[in-house]
């Protein structure tokens, strides 16, 4: 992230002009573009977007794809580097928009990459020919609240497309964990082609890997340095010297995670940095585009701004617009949104004329809970994806055995119901149902566990919440490089660490790092090779997850009884989590501005009662009739675009993508032509079909648009305070 010279001192020039103005008795009456409290500036960069070739060098990059354009984006590999033990700032630029962009979206033509959407693809939907590159100048700045481990990265991106008399701001809070770039495939690619500058930010998550064997870090442009060398520039430091030095006595070869162990809880600031985000770009424009008479020609007031993101970018929109006092935010949309709901009192769901009844309940709560019985559920006949083994994404052979043996320990403590696996597996199905889950997420649930979401999120965000250091253990819980073959710990390859800025997406999902059970029978091992203390099986360390749940509901989830200061968690410990927990719920009062949330009818990593159907049921109780919340269920869409190019999903399911898009159209219409915003209704998308792994083209066919008023059949209405939606 390299400051050009000639943007910056251009840049600088206007600031001092509008300095001396107002050191002059006479501007002093003026408003001054003064950069928002807790932003440190890193610089601009100005990607001319010259070249479609490697894009190694900054002068061959763009805003959007990195240099590399729309075919670069869809290649099989990712762009090599010239030194991979030592990759430049720009080539961690240009890789991590590769793999951000590719980690939300199906890259397939098959799947509609490059002609239902993609780089090359207008915003009316017309595919051109065209690489999709788009110049411009990136601004690069940090928020941090003088602690120095929240280090929440912005970076505004302003097109040369960019109108100063019709001006518009894009919000993107990154997905999952990822980092700045995490949602450049979603926000950012529309609101660059519509000119707009866009704001990416991470949220406080990002890629921020302590290694503590060598005490290596990453730095906030995406290198690696010593932690001694990198200073104030580490993106995440964990402990201090003593600290590391003896957990790494005990626990070698460990990797720290800046979302899990920033001991920031930082989904409380989700809202919070992302309207920071918009107001940085505010600032960025007025210093760009300010003159000594105008020095603020931009504000909330005559800039369109609207916050749009994905999975947890979602949640942080309808955060921020929900926390949105000053008026900054005109519009939302949320697609596949973690609402986080304060409560399951006071409104209700129906679904096909039928009230449900598990609804409403945090991520931590089903996330926990999930994790403890997914691998079981797998296994019945209604979860079955029968195009692909059971667990094969492990790349361990066993794993329908494995997954058994869950079903056996949890039988054994009475979790589970049934004489054989078969029944087992039923009666864990069940139980997820009851929790949210419908017959719609059946399939996934394997999928879901087998790459790890249930032990991932269930190890990072009761970390998080808590508040817990990397040398907690929480749980007996830790993070590190595994041999793949046999699940034991290894140092992390130098090479993975030196392009993990790139290729990590901020959590604890292999790339290098993997969730350890440290105290697995026989020695700490990766979670698919656990052997549980308590049931002497190889059963995903059942014992580990058990703990999880625990500490979101303060109760052992075997005997039911409350936790105490020496039962396994503590108390103290669960206390922590659910005071973190309650620190991160929604309000669903979206303070009357237009928002539409979308959402995949089978999305099991996010289910749609215990998120979106929930939220827009309690946003009605709240802002009643004068609500401008639209909510679009798509049916057969999941939460990972990203799993559709996989033998079984590109048959089963279709891409939420081209609906986010059409959402923000909508949004924007909305906004500036004073279109009517569409009616909440269920699109009945249907799967391309073909042959798992050669799955058909998709066509427009597979997913038709919503419509601004949708037949009787397909109209999600309410019945009282209960959101209903038709079958």
């Amino acid at each position: 992230m390299r400051t050009n010279e000639r943007v910056t001192t251009r840049w600088a020039a206007t600031a001092l002009a509008i300095a001396a103005l107002a050191a002059c008795g006479g501007g002093s009456s003026k408003p001054t573009n003064d950069l928002p409290a807790g932003i440190t500036e890193m610089g601009s960069t100005d990607y001319r977007a010259t070249t479609a070739g490697t894009g190694a060098t900054a002068a061959a990059q763009d805003l959007l794809t990195g240099g590399i354009g729309k075919t670069g984006l869809g290649a099989a590999a990712a762009p090599a580097y010239a030194d991979p033990a030592s990759p430049s700032v720009a080539e961690l630029r240009r890789n991590a928009i590769f793999s951000n962009y590719r980690g939300i979206l199906d890259y397939t033509p098959g799947g509609g990459y490059g002609s239902l959407y993609g780089p090359n693809v207008t915003l009316d939907g017309h595919a051109t020919a065209d690489e999709g590159l788009i110049p411009g100048i990136e601004y690069v700045a940090v928020l941090d609240d003088g602690s120095k481990r929240k280090q929440t990265v912005i970076a505004v991106q302003v097109p040369d497309s960019f109108s100063a008399s019709s001006p518009c701001i894009v919000i993107g809070a990154s997905s999952g964990s990822r980092g700045v770039y995490g949602a450049i495939g979603t926000a950012g690619e529309w609101g660059l082609k519509k000119g707009c500058a866009v704001a990416l930010t991470d949220a406080g998550k990002g890629v921020g890997l302590h290694n503590l064997s060598d005490d290596t870090v990453n730095k906030i442009d995406g290198t690696r340095a010593a932690r001694g060398a990198a200073g104030a520039l580490s993106f995440f430091t964990a402990l201090s010297d003593a600290a590391r030095t003896a957990y790494n006595t005990a626990f070698p070869n460990r990797i720290a995670i800046k979302h899990a162990h920033s001991q920031q809880n930082p989904e409380r600031d989700w809202g919070t940095d992302t309207l920071a985000a918009g107001r940085y770009a505010l600032y960025v424009l007025n210093a760009r585009y300010g003159t000594a008479d105008d020095p603020v020609p931009f504000t909330a007031g005559n800039t369109l701004v609207i916050a749009g993101s994905a999975s947890n970018g979602g949640a942080a929109s309808l955060r921020a617009a929900e926390q949105d006092g000053d008026g900054l935010i005109d519009g939302v949309v949320a697609s596949e949104p973690v609402t986080e709901m304060p409560t399951a009192g006071g409104y209700g769901i129906q679904f096909d004329g039928a009230a449900v009844a598990g609804y409403g309940k945090t991520l931590a709560e089903y996330t926990t809970y999930g994790n403890i019985y997914q691998p079981c559920a797998a296994l019945a006949a209604n979860a079955a994806l029968s195009e692909i083994s059971v667990y094969n994404y492990l790349g361990l052979t066993g794993t329908a055995a494995l997954a058994g043996f869950r079903c056996d320990s949890l039988a054994d403590k009475g979790l589970v119901s049934g004489a054989t696996t078969a029944e087992r597996a039923a009666d864990a199905l069940a139980k997820l149902h009851a929790y949210g889950w419908t017959e719609y997420n059946d399939t996934m649930h394997n999928a879901h566990y087998a790459l790890g979401n249930g032990p991932i999120l269930s190890a990072m965000y009761t970390m998080a919440y808590g508040r817990f250091a990397a040398d907690a253990n929480l749980c007996n819980t830790s993070f590190a490089a595994v041999n793949p073959l046999t699940g034991n710990v290894v140092a992390a390859a130098p090479a993975a660490l030196a392009q993990s800025f790139a290729t990590a997406n901020g959590t604890a999902n292999g790339t290098p790092a993997t969730v350890i059970y440290n105290d697995s029978v026989g020695g700490a091992k990766a979670w698919q090779f656990a052997v549980s203390p308590s049931t002497l099986r190889f059963d995903f360390g059942l014992d580990n997850a058990l703990c999880q749940h625990a500490l979101v509901t303060g109760r052992d989830p075997v005997t039911g009884d409350v936790l105490t200061a020496t039962s396994t968690p503590t108390k103290s410990d669960s206390d922590r989590v659910r005071a973190g927990i309650a620190e991160v719920l929604h309000t669903a009062n979206l303070r009357g501005k237009p928002a539409i949330i979308v959402a995949g009818r089978s999305d099991a990593l996010v289910p749609v009662n215990d998120n979106a159907r929930a939220y827009t049921a309690l946003n009605r109780t709240i802002e009643g009739a004068s609500s401008k919340l639209r909510y679009i269920e798509v049916m057969n869409g999941q939460h990972f675009d990203a799993f559709l190019p996989f033998s079984g999903f590109d048959t089963r399911f279709v891409p939420l993508h081209p609906y986010f898009n059409q959402a923000m159209n909508a949004m924007w219409d909305h906004l500036k032509k004073g279109a009517a915003l569409p009616d909440s209704q269920v699109v009945r998308a249907t799967p391309r079909g073909g042959m798992p792994g050669a799955a058909n083209t998709i066509t427009a066919a597979n997913v038709p648009p919503f419509v601004a008023t949708p037949a009787a059949a397909d109209r999600i209405g309410y019945a009282g305070t209960s959101i209903a939606v038709p079958r």
